[in-house]
């Protein structure tokens, strides 16, 4: 959760909604202040008392807010029936279809705080069943809401609707989508995941452009793709991070040559992966050529796609991304580590600033990360993988920062600075590094080889930091390669012990870990 999240009670708790009488429908002009607080105070109960609505009562809304925006909200959970706009109230009204929608919208936004036009809201249930709207106090709303219908019907706006600028015919089926503060890895398959809730994705394209990631992806209707826009855009994938802005291209076909990490065609399995780029497994390929509305069932498309995510190791999800960035490392080999291994180690996960290894307690250490969310990526990697022989322990720490020693006091070189280190992986914006965070494991991905250097000479290189090399293979340009240790143990080892060793001539070999296996 942001920052300002702790103002934002979503779902757990609701406030009574019952000075909303019936007649609030007739006269928007009762007396609510502007926010949704009431001169008296609201009676809070828990939503374990209050039966579950499919009327969602939203607060807190920014001025100006279009009925478009608030329908979007409810969108990826089902059809929405009605709305009811209070303008003067920064609040609205909004029926969904079924309970069941209302309860998963309800139950998302618990984990994931909505936002319109960036400004979090203020989700609960309703008190009321349904909603009883004066159509000629409310006729602009229920133009959008019909408008919206028909889309989500597979139908076309009314012309009208259309000539007042509240929903225009979707121009392309293609999508330009740019992705706004990726903190995270956002991959091929995630985008896949989100977008198909709105429709079945045939193509998607995905490059870096002036340092942003961006890519095209392709539905089989137009329709689907302007309902997908009207969902998402300016939307978060995962907290606080990696912000969808869409738009549609000016392309209304894409021609996908190479099925990889890189590009998808989901309607022809068969094509080659390309120069230097793992291929796709054609059953996972067969798999995501369908629809898969019907594996995410009723959950939203974004925590679908975080969740699969998180699964594979990619993304921790967590309310504490705003919190501590500092951790504490226990049960540490207190022969063996130092400031640098640990910065080698932990900076996989994010970009450490500084270390401490503690004074009285040398099996311990203090690692402060860039921010909350790296930190909370390093612990849920590396708490309880094997360091140097011992399984460590990762938790938050409660402190804030890690204080440097007093200047002239020698604390034997048990607190370094790293803040200005040129080895910081996601110093630069959209990095490709983002994409490849991957978990520990026993297959490494070396890169910036030199041309001169062979698999032999690698195997004996990684051979001598205390490992068996099980397996090698160059990709095609030579330039990068998989290399397989035995263990997972020792694949950290040979991390902390090579990432950035010289090869000569001006090449700093880069090691991570792999997803893939030789």
């Amino acid at each position: 959760m942001d920052g300002i999240a702790s103002d934002v009670a979503v779902g757990v708790k609701r406030s009574s909604d019952e000075l909303l009488s019936g007649s609030l429908y007739n006269s928007p002009n009762s007396s609510v202040t502007a926010n949704g607080s009431d001169s008296k105070k609201l009676r809070v109960e828990d939503s374990m008392d209050s039966p579950p609505s499919r009327v969602i009562h939203i607060r807190k809304l920014p001025n100006e807010v279009s009925e478009t925006e608030v329908i979007a909200l409810g969108l990826p959970f089902g059809k929405v029936t009605n709305i009811l706009m209070l303008k003067g109230k920064n609040q609205a009204f909004l029926e969904l279809g079924t309970e069941e929608a209302a309860v998963t919208m309800v139950n998302y936004y618990t984990a994931v705080t909505p936002q319109v036009r960036n400004v979090p809201v203020f989700i609960q249930y309703s008190n009321h069943k349904e909603l009883k709207t004066d159509s000629a106090l409310n006729q602009r709303a229920q133009a959008v809401l019909q408008a919206v219908s028909a889309v989500q019907e597979g139908g076309s706006p009314s012309s009208d609707t259309a000539r007042d600028g509240v929903l225009t015919p979707a121009p392309s089926p293609v999508l330009r989508i740019i992705i706004d503060n990726m903190f995270y890895p956002v991959t091929l398959d995630v985008l896949q995941q989100i977008f198909s809730k709105f429709g079945t994705v045939m193509k998607i394209i995905t490059f870096t452009k002036n340092n942003q990631f961006q890519a095209l992806l392709q539905f089989s209707d137009p329709v689907n793709a302007q309902q997908a826009k009207l969902s998402l855009d300016g939307q978060n994938i995962y907290n606080s991070c990696c912000t969808l802005r869409i738009d549609f291209s000016k392309l209304v076909n894409l021609n996908v040559k190479y099925n990889n990490d890189k590009s998808r065609d989901y309607t022809r399995p068969e094509l080659p992966a390309g120069d230097g780029q793992p291929p796709v497994d054609p059953a996972m390929a067969a798999a995501l050529s369908k629809d898969s509305t019907s594996l995410l069932g009723a959950i939203s498309p974004l925590s679908a796609a975080a969740a699969a995510a998180a699964a594979a190791g990619r993304v921790a999800l967590s309310g504490h991304s705003g919190g501590s960035g500092v951790l504490l490392a226990s049960n540490l080999n207190d022969e063996m580590v130092t400031p640098q291994s640990l910065f080698t180690l932990f900076g996989v996960y994010g970009d450490v600033q500084r270390v401490k290894i503690l004074y009285n307690k040398k099996d311990s250490a203090l690692i402060q990360m860039a921010d909350g969310n790296q930190a909370q990526l390093a612990m849920s990697h590396l708490n309880g993988q094997k360091m140097y022989g011992k399984i460590i322990r990762v938790t938050l720490s409660k402190h804030q920062t890690v204080q440097l020693p007093r200047e002239g006091l020698d604390d034997q070189g048990l607190t370094k600075d790293f803040a200005n280190s040129p080895l910081h992986r996601f110093k630069k914006p959209g990095s490709k590094n983002f994409q490849n965070i991957f978990p520990p494991s026993a297959t490494l991905h070396l890169s910036n080889i030199p041309e001169d250097v062979t698999e032999e000479d690698l195997r004996l290189l990684f051979s001598n930091s205390g490992g068996t090399v099980k397996a090698f293979k160059f990709f095609q340009d030579r330039k990068m390669s998989l290399l397989q240790m035995s263990t997972v143990e020792e694949a950290i080892q040979a991390l902390i012990d090579l990432h950035n060793y010289d090869m000569g001539g001006g090449h700093r070999l880069r090691v991570s870990f792999s997803k893939s296996t030789i």
